[in-house]
């Protein structure tokens, strides 16, 4: 392996902050860019995203950057947590300039986590403000934080049967490039490690995870039972950093059988999804992936390759952390207590 692991945190130019109810089981995870913002490009699978700005990040919007990322659980509802980034923003003067005010542009992505803890309870102005305060101030916290507190895997035979995950970290360097991924997983199905071994998901109906067992996507296609939303709960979110220099419309588009280590964009980034969840492709919510370039260094052919492993490493710690506690729907908050040691 050529590159080296660095911590998330060494990308310069980004502070990234966490707030969550651990009761309620949901959170969020703010991106904060700076000023200057950065520029970003999206990936969305699927027919349900619940995410706001996102058509700030297609190649022919104005915008050439954008300020923060904010990840948060509470479907839909938890949009509202983005409102409280914009103030903090604000009032530090920063946002894009109209004239007469500076208006911060924040892009969200909102994962599917109300079938664990309180539904009623989501991420809202107030959480979306404590991330940002929270931002660069200690040592970045991963598992059963932010947007990763109501994570789950292996939900294709209900909530009884899935196992907690939460929010993965991992980042690499190569020479001065440097490429780092922040997934929250949510899979409605496991994660696989590189091996192709299970490493979390479905559990076996005593309650056990066996890696070697069959798995979600065994118990999907085992049946023709109709069931509905069954899709629900496949919201896994992603940001791709990179201090390689890209533009705009590079961050957003790819062309066809791109090798390992060339070309470099969020689609690139949707491969490592495909390596290590499944099932891959639903027709409801859906995974979305962000990628930033932090603009620091010239664009460079090694950041996409890198993106796409660091996203598929990122997945897997989450999911190899995860495996290590199980949270079966109804039993309590002692077993959300256990996950709280991620």
């Amino acid at each position: 392996m050529l590159y080296k692991e660095i911590p998330l945190t060494a990308l310069p130019g980004v502070a990234i902050g966490h707030a969550q109810d651990p009761e309620a089981a949901t959170g969020c995870t703010v991106l904060l860019f700076g000023p200057d913002g950065a520029p970003a490009g999206l990936d969305v699978r699927g027919g349900g995203p619940a995410s706001r700005e996102s058509e700030l990040l297609k190649p022919m919007a104005a915008a050439g950057a954008i300020h923060a990322i904010l990840l948060s659980g509470g479907s839909a509802f938890g949009l509202d947590a983005a409102g409280g980034v914009q103030q903090y923003l604000e009032e530090r003067g920063i946002g894009f300039d109209v004239g007469v005010a500076r208006v911060p542009l924040v892009c969200q992505a909102c994962l599917f986590d109300l079938g664990l803890g309180r539904a009623g309870v989501r991420p809202d102005r107030a959480m979306g403000y404590a991330a940002c305060r929270a931002a660069g101030t200690g040592v970045l916290q991963t598992g059963n934080v932010g947007a990763g507190t109501g994570a789950t895997v292996g939900k294709t035979s209900g909530m009884a049967r899935c196992m907690k995950a939460g929010l993965g970290a991992y980042a690499v360097q190569l020479g001065e490039v440097q490429v780092g991924a922040l997934v929250a997983v949510n899979a409605l199905g496991d994660v696989y490690g590189a091996d192709g071994r299970r490493l979390a998901g479905l559990r076996d109906a005593d309650g056990v995870f066996r890696p070697d067992s069959p798995g979600a996507e065994d118990a999907l296609l085992g049946t023709t039972e109709v069931v509905e939303n069954k899709f629900t709960g496949n919201t896994t979110l992603g940001v791709v950093l990179t201090n390689a220099r890209f533009p705009k419309a590079a961050l957003c588009k790819t062309p066809p059988f791109v090798p390992r280590a060339s070309g470099g964009t969020a689609r690139l980034r949707r491969r490592s999804f495909l390596q290590v969840e499944t099932p891959r492709s639903c027709p409801g919510p859906s995974p979305v992936m962000q990628i930033l370039s932090l603009f620091l260094h010239r664009e460079d052919p090694h950041g996409a390759g890198l993106g796409a492993d660091a996203a598929g490493d990122a997945l897997a710690h989450c999911g190899s952390t995860g495996s290590q506690h199980h949270y079966v729907h109804g039993a309590g908050l002692h077993a959300l207590a256990a996950a709280n040691a991620l």
